[in-house]
């Protein structure tokens, strides 16, 4: 059997970013069925040198400034001539693919892996949707809005996760993490926010609310035992300075960053070592982190915007695995790229009002939504779902693009 040659546009699948470990899993997943082989142009990061990485004979990488450039890609077009060009990262980083639709399509079908879009439709996107053979999007709102209008070629398949990743530790395993993490603050209350520190992801009212969460527990329960563990840079230039913003309301005793980039098996030690995982993020387009999280049968608290609604609510029975926060207000916004979108926003006191539930849950509880948020990840997010799904969606654009590629201009029997 010949295998299926996909050339990626993507984070560097091995770096440590989001979308780099989904190219990385999803890539490995299908090389493993035997039936694919993958050349990557590999972005988003700094990188030491430009040497080609061979992963192994179907998974090779190279490294590019951006991602890629019209020269290379002509290239790579002639040399490797692939059988789908995938597109996997947020395409305004490289409109120049746009610009050469009709090269790419001499040789090969586009399949476009779309991160977010919010309602009212953004009619700037059409033209990038009209130039692609599969719109892929990941998260349900997006996929509804886009295949209203593009229903042949829209298609839903979202993140996952290797079973073999993130796992709930043992009590004892658990206690002994506490007991280095945290020292004398073991026992406390905990709650972990997983972001890079920018604007869209809200880690300022994140701190907000937990400020106000405080001072009602406090008032109502006589303590201010919690601590919310930031893994994040609270100096990124994308955000505000979190560690000033700690100073400012106080909240020196209650809140520790966590700075270091950490390997898969520390990360899934310091998703044990807390109560539940949140996200208010006012547009994300699925939200890795908190779906780490239920991996780890830990609750969360989400707004339900882009990919974090169908985490948050069981797509089968509509049950919380947490707390489901509504969106209310929504803001338009843009810049010179993205000429406008709405972002979906909640009030500081909404989401410490959810803070104070999640800690009234007490711990069976929260034990028990951990227990059936991990059910339902695994259910719906698992590697081995995906990569079936991306399978089958692979295989079919390209004989479609094939059969329509080789079909005659007329049929001669009409005359």
């Amino acid at each position: 059997m010949t295998k299926k040659k996909i050339l990626m546009l993507a984070d560097h699948p091995l770096s440590t970013s989001g979308v780099g470990c989904q190219a990385r899993w999803l890539i490995n997943s299908l090389v493993e069925t035997g039936k694919y082989s993958f050349r990557v142009f590999g972005g988003a990061m700094k990188h030491d040198d430009y040497n080609v990485t061979k992963v192994n004979d179907d998974f090779i990488i190279r490294p590019t400034d951006g991602f890629g450039s019209p020269d290379l890609l002509k290239l790579t077009l002639a040399t490797e001539r692939p059988d789908a060009l995938f597109l996997f990262t947020d395409p305004r980083f490289f409109l120049w693919v746009w610009e050469m639709e009709e090269e790419v399509h001499q040789i090969c079908p586009i399949v476009y892996w779309h991160l977010w879009d919010n309602y009212p439709w953004p009619d700037f996107n059409k033209v990038l949707y009209e130039s692609t053979d599969l719109i892929n999007c990941i998260n349900t709102p997006t996929y509804d809005m886009v295949k209203k209008r593009f229903p042949d070629k829209t298609n839903y398949i979202p993140h996952a996760l290797p079973l073999n990743v993130y796992n709930p530790l043992s009590d004892i395993e658990i206690r002994m993490v506490k007991k280095n993490l945290y020292h004398n603050k073991e026992n406390w209350f905990k709650a972990l926010w997983v972001n890079r520190n920018a604007r869209r992801k809200h880690p300022g009212d994140v701190l907000s609310a937990w400020s106000i969460f405080l001072d009602n527990l406090e008032k109502t329960h006589n303590t201010r035992e919690a601590l919310l563990v930031m893994h994040t840079d609270p100096f990124d230039q994308e955000g505000p300075n979190l560690q000033k913003i700690v100073e400012m309301l106080g909240l020196e005793e209650n809140v520790i960053f966590s700075t270091q980039r950490l390997a898969f098996e520390d990360m899934n030690r310091l998703y044990n070592s807390i109560d539940f995982a949140v996200n208010i993020a006012s547009n994300e387009g699925f939200g890795l982190p908190t779906l780490e999280a239920m991996y780890c049968a830990k609750p969360i608290i989400a707004l339900k915007t882009g990919g974090l609604g169908r985490q948050v609510v069981n797509n089968d029975t509509g049950e919380h695995n947490g707390i489901a926060l509504e969106p209310e207000v929504k803001n338009l916004v843009g810049s010179q790229m993205v000429p406008y979108i709405y972002e979906d926003h909640i009030n500081n006191n909404t989401v410490a009002n959810a803070f104070m539930q999640m800690f009234e849950f007490g711990p069976e509880k929260r034990a028990e939504l951990g227990k059936k948020a991990r059910e339902y990840a695994i259910s719906e997010y698992s590697m081995e779902k995906i990569t079936t799904l991306w399978d089958q969606t692979l295989e079919k654009v390209i004989n479609d693009f094939n059969s329509a590629k080789n079909k005659p201009k007329w049929d001669v029997t009409t005359f």
